[in-house]
């Protein structure tokens, strides 16, 4: 893995930013669970593209990418 997707425990329980992050994501790194909450499907998340379409569509630090190889962080 190059990269891990974080989320806070916030973002990943509301139901609407479940449905938009398994939309947006053109790898499928998420999924809605049978809760209506988000799931990182984590066999995909090394075909990250570092979009960072999921970081726009989650408020201000509800979905961090860290670059595993540079520590870099990537939010907003």
């Amino acid at each position: 893995m190059f990269v891990r997707v974080d989320l806070t425990p916030e973002a990943a329980s509301d139901k609407e930013l479940a449905k938009k992050l398994a939309q947006i994501c053109p790898v499928d790194i998420f999924e809605v669970d049978g809760g209506g909450s988000v799931k990182i499907v984590e066999e995909n998340v090394d075909e990250c593209v570092l979009c960072e379409l999921c970081i726009e569509a989650a408020p201000p630090g509800g979905v961090k990418i860290v670059k595993l190889y540079s520590d870099e962080v990537l939010q907003r």
